[in-house]
């Protein structure tokens, strides 16, 4: 139990930097930026899925969380959002150094991670239309946050009580995936079939670090093809649905979400199985 207890404490404390971030660029966009510089902002967003597919590509699970919380205020699209979430490396690139992965192996993954993550992400901007400004969320003014004493206690708040919820889910989680063990998961894996990439993408959807690390050491090991390991890992976007589901209150628009990132990725890695990889 101490070692639960402590894997959930590192787990969470690695992203709370991302957390206070993301909160403190939303105090900053809801009460500091003129109507005009948001208009500004809003217009540059087209480049968002390449951007964000490049930073999600960055060995961390913070910036989908920083992410999330940047959709929720619809500061950024949902094809950027998407776009992070697919190209999000979480444990995988770690894992694959302490392996001693050939690096062209490393690259290549990430590589393809990106480039779908900012495909999808275009496309998913050209198809969904602009939001109505009337959905606008404004977490200010969903927590009653008491914003007038300032963006930096407003933010500490914010993060607090998001962390709060991190640390307890996050606990769940690491209990269920003690108890469970891995070794049981893997067995999930022996005879890989064409469903692999759909039970692999359903892992990766799992909401905690610990998804990303066992599809990880399953390719290592030769146990997961490399095509439902990318499905998997597509699917994969650390913690940010935890925060997804704790600060959209719009439950259809969550599960919306889930739906394109479950579908991306299992789509992603047929296509690869279709051809062998």
């Amino acid at each position: 139990m101490k070692e639960i207890i402590l894997d959930t404490a590192l787990d969470s404390i690695k992203i709370l930097p991302f957390l206070f971030i993301a909160f403190l660029i939303i105090e900053l966009f809801e009460h500091k930026l003129s109507h005009k510089t948001e208009k500004t902002i809003k217009k540059a967003g087209k480049l968002g899925p390449l951007i964000g597919s490049l930073l999600g590509a960055i060995p961390q699970c913070g910036f989908s969380v920083l992410a999330t919380n940047l959709y929720i205020t619809r500061i950024i699209s949902l094809g950027t959002l998407i776009s992070i979430y697919l190209s999000t490396s979480d444990e995988m690139i770690p894992i694959l150094i302490a392996e001693k992965a050939p690096v062209n192996d490393i690259l290549l993954i990430i590589i393809i991670k990106v480039i779908i993550g900012f495909i999808c992400g275009f496309i998913i901007d050209l198809i969904i239309k602009k939001e109505n400004p009337k959905k606008h969320f404004d977490i200010c003014e969903n927590e009653h946050c008491d914003c007038e004493h300032g963006i930096i206690l407003s933010a500490i708040k914010h993060t607090i009580k998001t962390l709060i919820f991190i640390l307890i889910i996050t606990f769940l989680l690491n209990t269920a995936f003690h108890y469970i063990g891995e070794e049981n998961i893997k067995h999930i894996f022996d005879k890989p079939g064409i469903f692999t990439p759909f039970i692999a993408a359903l892992i990766g959807l799992i909401p905690n670090c610990g998804s990303s690390i066992i599809l990880t050491e399953l390719y290592i090991e030769n146990i997961l093809p490399f095509s439902s390991a990318l499905a998997g890992l597509l699917a994969g976007s650390g913690i940010a649905l935890l925060i997804l589901f704790k600060s959209n209150k719009n439950i259809q628009e969550n599960i919306k979400i889930i739906g394109i990132l479950y579908i991306i990725s299992t789509i992603s890695g047929m296509i690869f199985q279709i051809f062998g990889v």
